[in-house]
């Protein structure tokens, strides 16, 4: 499994909205909290962790982008995310403006 960690730190990458958007119209995008590490989540998924996985999506800490966050990504395409492709998906955290 360690193995597989790095692999996907790797290919961790930041992105700006625009070249996510292909990813967001076939609904592959799948958003991660703030509070969750990127990586735990992407290990989680590739290794087909379904209890954790299920827990994150009761808890709302993994989920589809809302039409909300859409708009306000579309309206600001420069908008940078960490992003981790972990096919099917790609995986983005939302990077604070600060």
């Amino acid at each position: 499994m360690e193995d597989l960690r790095t692999e996907l730190a790797e290919s961790l990458d930041r992105a700006e909205w625009e070249w996510l958007i292909p990813h967001a119209m076939r609904d592959a995008l799948v958003v991660v909290a703030p509070q969750l590490d990127i990586l735990d989540v992407g290990v989680a998924i590739a290794n087909d962790n379904v209890s954790a996985v299920q827990h994150w999506i009761g808890e709302a800490l993994i989920t589809k982008p809302s039409t909300n966050q859409l708009s306000d990504w579309n309206s600001d395409r420069a908008r940078q995310f960490n992003t981790l492709i972990v096919q099917p998906y790609v995986l983005v955290q939302e990077l604070s403006a600060a």
